[in-house]
């Protein structure tokens, strides 16, 4: 399968965090999904893949490309969307894209136009006046304008309402379509991945705890329910996480047909991508290996 980005080794150290021999790759056709707490190291890891954060070591390759040897030629196929937008507050947004648009050999004036109207966006507005969701949108129109093969977004929904957050989902929906096509979506509202998503790439405390496809990721684990009687050492040792009241307990397992045994009147549910999430947090290091 071709990839449309690889990392490997990537390692990145400030006084009190480090990305850890980062490693994962995304294949074109695919949105990834870049999961993790606040803190755990998403932003790190796409600043340094971009390189905007200098120090750091590893290896990165953009379709099948050193960045370090054609980082002009790549950066020409890529779109950014980042948290921080980057932008000059006191432009108008058509004065700001005059000055990005000649960077990108395939800028296209018919999709910047297209995509302001979708986002009702007056490109005589000035950027200053713009809320956090309308420049998200608008960073998203200036990504999505030059015929970018990789979109790469930090946490592009965060602060959006409801209805701009389905709007974005549709508006890369739409971008996928045209085929051979990449997204690294890095975000902590994990429920826009439940929806989107066809990988997961899972980042704590600076190092990547897994990569897999949603979908087998999600038809492995299982929430269960039960007795907290039921329990013993053994069976504990069989979750990923669990919690325990007076009354009963809830965990998190992949092993769902040897606690259907042992215990068979317990309830099972369908975990979120969150769910997941956070029961390898708290499941711990050493625990959430066995589960890898």
């Amino acid at each position: 399968m071709d990839m449309v980005l690889e990392v490997t080794g990537l390692n990145k150290s400030y006084d009190s965090f480090s990305l850890k021999d980062v490693s994962f790759s995304l294949p074109v056709g695919c949105i990834t999904g870049f999961i993790g707490i606040n803190g755990a190291g998403k932003t790190t890891t796409l600043r340094s893949i971009l390189g905007l954060a200098s120090g750091g070591t590893g290896n990165v390759r953009f379709f099948g490309t050193d960045i370090r040897e054609n980082e002009r030629q790549i950066k020409d196929r890529i779109g950014v969307v980042l948290d921080s937008g980057g932008f000059y507050e006191d432009l108008s947004l058509d004065e700001m894209k005059k000055i990005l648009a000649p960077a990108y050999s395939s800028w296209c004036e018919q999709d910047y136009r297209s995509y302001l109207e979708r986002f009702s966006l007056n490109p005589k507005e000035k950027i200053k006046n713009l809320s956090r969701g309308m420049k998200v949108k608008y960073a998203l129109a200036l990504a999505l304008s030059h015929k970018a093969e990789l979109l790469i977004m930090d946490e592009p929904t965060s602060g959006l309402d409801p209805l701009s957050r389905i709007q974005l989902l549709n508006v890369l929906r739409d971008y996928m379509e045209q085929g051979g096509k990449g997204v690294l979506f890095s975000t902590h509202i994990t429920s826009d991945l439940d929806k989107i998503a066809d990988m997961l790439i899972m980042i704590n405390e600076g190092r990547i705890v897994f990569q897999e496809e949603k979908d087998q990721l999600m038809d492995r684990y299982r929430i269960i329910k039960g007795s907290k009687g039921d329990l013993n050492e053994n069976i504990r040792s069989l979750f990923l996480s669990i919690h325990e009241t007076d009354f009963g307990f809830t965990g998190m397992t992949s092993h769902v047909s040897q606690i259907q045994e042992l215990l068979p009147n317990i309830l099972l549910e369908r975990p979120t991508v969150e769910d997941i999430m956070l029961s390898y947090i708290e499941g711990g290091k050493e625990n959430a290996a066995e589960f890898n």
